[in-house]
């Protein structure tokens, strides 16, 4: 579904993406691991378009979507959930699920959108009139990613989805990557939090200064030494 071709990318001077290559899967749960700089974030920017590529090529769907402004790349099917949920923090629960859906038209379809939200999200059904700025951190994790939903997207692009959570909260959005995964959502997760990005995705890549060091199924990721050691605390 996804393809990244020798992808480089800068920030002014300094480079941040080394000539990356990596493809996700239809229906597949893709993730990068890697430490504080590596380029994780930058990948994600450039695929939606905050961030536009040196070099290299950007294929969704088989489309070319290099360089496309982010509100293109959304109309094609990607949807980014950035770090540190982002929610409009002066706007109620539902106007943020408003927000996400803005490409959408019809006000019976919108409706739906956001009963099936609701459903999903029972929290955000009761608080539809609140503030966002005044719910708690794992209430504005579930409404950033409620809100990615509501574009129907083929693909969501998740970016440290569980960063400065307590652990009970960890769990819960690791919960509903899991339910996205079952649903057959296509997925591409950045994650500090190594050993729950593992655990959930199918395949992962490694990442180092810029570029991919390492890649496989998951599975074997977790076995890996260099894995182990740097970021999964030495245990096995």
């Amino acid at each position: 579904m996804l393809k990244l071709e020798r992808v480089g990318a800068r920030y002014g001077r300094v480079l941040a993406l080394k000539n990356i290559s990596f493809q996700v899967k239809e229906k597949q749960v893709v993730t990068l691991i890697g430490s504080n700089g590596a380029g994780k974030s930058t990948v994600l920017r450039v695929i939606s378009g905050l961030l536009k590529p040196q070099v290299g090529k950007i294929v969704f769907c088989g489309e070319d979507i290099s360089g496309l402004p982010p509100d293109k790349v959304v109309a094609k099917g990607i949807a980014h959930c950035p770090e540190g949920r982002k929610v409009f923090s002066e706007l109620s629960v539902r106007e943020n699920l408003e927000m996400g859906a803005y490409l959408e038209k019809s006000k019976k379809m919108l409706d739906d959108k956001i009963r099936r939200i609701f459903t999903s999200f029972p929290i955000l059904k009761e608080r539809q009139n609140q503030v966002a700025g005044t719910l708690s951190g794992g209430e504005q994790q579930q409404l950033a990613i409620a809100r990615a939903l509501m574009s129907d997207p083929k693909m969501v692009l998740f970016d440290e989805p569980s960063l400065g959570l307590a652990p009970i909260l960890v769990n819960l959005v690791e919960g509903i990557i899991r339910k996205l995964k079952i649903d057959g959502q296509t997925i591409l997760l950045i994650e500090q939090n190594a050993n729950m990005a593992l655990g959930v995705a199918d395949y992962g890549y490694v990442m180092e200064t810029g570029g991919i060091i390492l890649e496989g199924p998951c599975s074997g990721l977790r076995k890996d030494e260099k894995v182990v050691q740097a970021y999964l605390g030495g245990l096995e």
